[in-house]
């Protein structure tokens, strides 16, 4: 099925976006307020294709990530979404390109990409915590040995910016909450700031209070840092309410475009068994 793209609506006024000032440098941000000069990066994905024995898993990939922009990856299960993200951390052979420029079109030639997993397979009964973790991730102090103050105070600012409560930094990983537990990956994943974050079914052991609350989170961490989130998730509601964008992917993209057209469309009505909405692609 040859791949769709709904044209952009004019939305201005709509999820953030604005009039560009003069010195902006591109044509696609939709950061209010933004000159582009702390903006992070684009990636682009060029006829990427990921084969194994008996076949291809995602066949001739098209897709383009702007910086401030967060893309939603929808399909049925066995689509290929989080074979694509693996495609792009880099932990399976492809074939085909993925770059990354900045504002001004120059290359990223090593991108920083953060990555929030599904769920993270540990022994639950490590004595590991969310200190020992996020330590690790910016100190060369063995974490047995304990942990220097200003590493303590520098794991404790990254809480605060994931609206977490430092007192989580005593728990051991094995007693967290699920909502605490992906807080804690996606303040790792943080640091460094990253050009691209990645987020693979981020709130599946949360509750519904906990997945508005991450999703706003992540709304904000998008307004702030102007950095582009590709999200694979199943809940549909939620990828209309907070993604910017939305592909629709079946082993290849058969459907871009804005996230409301996208879930209005014909084609997610089938491949989901929605009900069809007025105004959505035929």
């Amino acid at each position: 099925m040859q791949k769709r793209t709904i044209p952009p609506r004019n939305r201005n006024l709509e999820r953030g976006g604005h009039v560009h000032s003069p010195t902006c440098g591109c044509s696609s941000c939709e950061i209010a307020g933004c000159n582009c000069v702390d903006c992070k990066c684009s990636m682009e994905i060029r006829d990427l294709s990921v084969r194994k024995k008996d076949g291809f898993i995602l066949e001739h990939i098209h897709l383009k990530v702007t910086h401030g922009e967060i893309m939603a990856i929808i399909g049925r299960n066995g689509a290929g979404k989080s074979t694509l993200l693996k495609a792009i951390l880099g932990r399976i052979p492809y074939t085909g390109t993925i770059s990354y420029t900045n504002h001004r079109g120059e290359p990223i030639l090593k991108p920083k990409i953060g990555y929030v997993p599904q769920n993270l397979v540990f022994d639950r009964t490590s004595p590991m915590t969310a200190a020992d973790m996020l330590c690790a991730n910016f100190s060369r102090f063995p974490v047995w040995l304990g942990h220097k103050r200003n590493a303590i105070e520098k794991a404790e600012v990254l809480l605060k910016r994931v609206g977490a409560s430092a007192d989580l930094l005593k728990k051991r990983l094995g007693d967290l909450s699920g909502g605490e537990l992906q807080r804690v990956l996606l303040a790792f994943a943080l640091e460094p700031l990253p050009d691209l974050l990645l987020l693979d079914e981020p709130v599946s052991a949360m509750d519904r209070q906990g997945t508005e609350v991450f999703y706003d989170l992540v709304s904000s961490l998008r307004r702030q840092y102007h950095m582009p989130v590709l999200l694979v998730s199943h809940d549909l509601a939620h990828v209309e309410q907070f993604a910017t964008r939305a592909a629709l992917l079946d082993k290849t993209v058969l459907l871009e475009g804005e996230a409301g057209q996208v879930m209005a469309s014909r084609l997610v009505e089938e491949t989901f068994g929605l009900p069809g909405r007025k105004g959505g692609v035929k």
